[in-house]
């Protein structure tokens, strides 16, 4: 498990994280969310100890990363930018891992290699940027590692590779590998993640389990022939309400049968739950609390 505990961290004058407390679940994939300088990469850093913090800690099976080889062998972290020595290919980099990975697994790195299409001889440098990504997924898969860090993750990966991504993480985690992904995009992560969290200017805002989101949250659309005043939808506390002709939108929180048998009493032409995207879930959470969220992912 991790755990931040009043996690603080200072550049200089700039706080980059500020009393930051959370737990991500052992075993789970944990989206994290935010605007460009909101901490991602920061917290990132911290969890895999390349970073110490200023105040509070970050716990890792209760210890802390930073100066701890042997914690640090089961991390493994992609950054948005990954790292790979001057003029090597993927197999001189695939044998520089083993010597920092006890970890590290041949065999996996060969099975991997018949997936992602790539020439593990041809110098790193000379591909795009899609193609260094997936040189850099494929040496961090074989590691096995019981904490995999991804910092946008998806970045200039086609369709195809993103959804082969998603099978690789999720059968990582069936085998108890635990998944941070850092993303700007929700769409990515909504399929995929246990949990989400969305850190803003330092601080978490959101951190919440997936299936709790939308199971709680509904899009209401209901037609009525005589159209009441909107006001006898305060009892469901909507989160967002909009008239449109004969047309009622809500956005409601609470137990599915209860807001039917609300809706059904005032007899409604029409009437329809549908389940809202995650990011539309953000959207109007983030409203309620007195954020813009276009203004927050910038």
């Amino acid at each position: 498990m991790i755990e931040a505990i009043n996690l603080t961290k200072r550049f200089e004058n700039k706080i980059a994280l500020d009393s930051v407390n959370f737990e991500i679940k052992e075993g789970s994939v944990y989206g994290l969310v935010g605007s460009n300088g909101s901490g991602k990469s920061t917290l990132m850093r911290l969890i895999s100890g390349v970073y110490t913090s200023d105040g509070g800690d970050i716990l890792i099976d209760g210890e802390k990363p930073f100066n701890n080889p042997q914690l640090k062998s089961k991390i493994c972290y992609l950054p948005d930018t990954p790292y790979f020595i001057h003029q090597s290919n993927i197999n001189e980099m695939a044998k520089y891992y083993a010597m920092l990975y006890p970890t590290f697994d041949w065999e996996r790195f060969e099975y991997l290699s018949s997936i992602f299409p790539l020439n593990k001889k041809a110098r790193i440098a000379t591909m795009s940027k899609g193609m260094q990504r997936q040189a850099a997924l494929m040496l961090c898969l074989s590691v096995r590692p019981k904490y995999l860090l991804l910092d946008e993750a998806f970045d200039g990966l086609d369709p195809v590779m993103r959804k082969v991504l998603k099978s690789l993480l999720a059968e990582g985690v069936s085998d108890g590998m635990t998944a941070i992904i850092a993303s700007h995009n929700l769409s990515d992560l909504e399929s995929l993640c246990d949990s989400v969290g969305l850190l803003h200017n330092g601080n978490i805002v959101f951190n919440e389990d997936i299936d709790n989101l939308k199971g709680n949250v509904h899009k209401v659309q209901a037609v009525f022939s005589m159209i009441p005043d909107l006001s006898v939808f305060d009892e469901l506390k909507p989160m967002k309400i909009e008239k449109t002709g004969s047309l009622i939108q809500l956005v409601v929180k609470g137990d599915e049968k209860e807001i039917k048998s609300f809706l059904n009493a005032l007899v409604p032409v029409f009437i329809e739950l549908v389940p809202p995207s995650l990011e539309e879930i953000f959207v109007y959470e983030l409203e309620e609390k007195g954020y813009d969220f276009e203004e927050l992912l910038k």
